[in-house]
């Protein structure tokens, strides 16, 4: 079964308020399974516009990427990253 993936593209609009959506994350996608693989750091826009900030998460599957976006507790901090970003998000399967 191929890993999945979140890709998630964001430019913070309220940078006061983010700190309380990664504190909100707490072990969320841990419990799914998902590790960081990328979270911010230094890139290079190549090609098209790019957003400020780059989040890469791995999941053992597409069904636990799909259930950690899905979960009471990641829907709970969700609301507090829209209130402070905007952005895409999308879940990508791997290759197998």
């Amino acid at each position: 079964m191929p890993k999945a993936y979140w890709i998630v593209h964001l430019d913070i609009t309220d940078p006061a308020a983010y700190p309380a959506y990664i504190a909100a994350q707490g072990d969320v996608f841990a419990r799914h399974g998902g590790r960081f693989i990328v979270r911010g750091g230094a890139f290079d826009a190549l090609e098209g516009a790019a957003r400020a900030r780059h989040v890469v998460i791995e999941f053992p599957s597409m069904e636990a990427a799909r259930a950690c976006y899905h979960s009471p507790d990641y829907q709970a901090a969700l609301k507090l990253r829209l209130a402070a970003s905007e952005g895409e998000a999308i879940i990508v399967e791997g290759v197998p």
